[in-house]
């Protein structure tokens, strides 16, 4: 059974909806909060959920990156430790500098809350290695600051490295304007494909009547 410590910070609201969808899948969780220094041992996975870490106060993600457990997260993933981060925790993860790049605010400055589409830009990971390349998967997102930015520099690195994970897109494929983000990309990993970031939320499309399962397939690929 894969053992999973999901991270929780004040203002957090996705927890236990990851809570929910990983052991749906069969796995153990336990909920950190965030001023505890250690993780729980011998887990197998750290997500960072989605949610409003400090009301999202100066930027998304610019406070919760001091908390005490954020370190322990940084030594797991230095370490070659699985991390997932989810909408805030996607945002978090790149004010921690464990992602490259930054989330801005929406092109608009609206809240986005629908189901969108997207395209699987690179199977070559963890995160997707049960989707198949180009395939097209239906996942819910909300946020007011997904819109993905990196310099030319960067853009250049992730394209080499294969680290562009998903792009927003029509049921064609064909790329869409939904945030702003650069080339519409949705999702991102590092360089050594163990810290994976997402604006989507997978763990809402777990179930039929939530109105898709794509979300499965992402999931478990990070405990299979």
């Amino acid at each position: 059974m894969k053992r999973i410590a999901i991270l929780q910070f004040p203002g957090t609201n996705c927890d236990l909806d990851t809570k929910y969808a990983f052991e749906k899948l069969g796995c153990s969780t336990t909920i950190v909060w965030h001023k505890e220094s250690k993780l729980p041992s011998n887990i197998d996975l750290v997500v960072v959920p989605g949610g409003f870490s400090y009301g999202d106060y100066l930027r998304a993600g610019a406070i919760a990156k001091f908390s005490p457990i954020m370190s322990a997260v940084k030594e797991f993933a230095n370490g070659g430790g699985k991390v997932l981060g989810i909408c805030n925790g996607f945002q978090i993860l790149t004010e921690a500098g464990l992602l490259p790049g930054a989330l801005k605010r929406n092109i608009g400055l609206h809240f986005i809350s629908r189901f969108q589409t997207m395209k699987v830009v690179n199977n070559t990971n963890a995160f997707l290695q049960k989707c198949d390349k180009d395939e097209i998967l239906n996942i819910p997102i909300a946020h007011a600051d997904g819109n993905y930015y990196i310099d030319k520099e960067g853009f250049k690195k992730l394209e080499a490295n294969e680290q562009i994970l998903l792009r927003y897109s029509d049921e064609k494929g064909e790329p869409v304007v939904v945030n702003g983000s650069i080339t519409s990309i949705a999702g991102v990993c590092n360089k050594n494909k163990n810290v994976f970031g997402l604006m989507p939320h997978p763990e809402r499309a777990i179930e039929t009547i939530l109105g898709s399962t794509d979300g499965i397939k992402m999931l478990k690929g990070l405990i299979a």
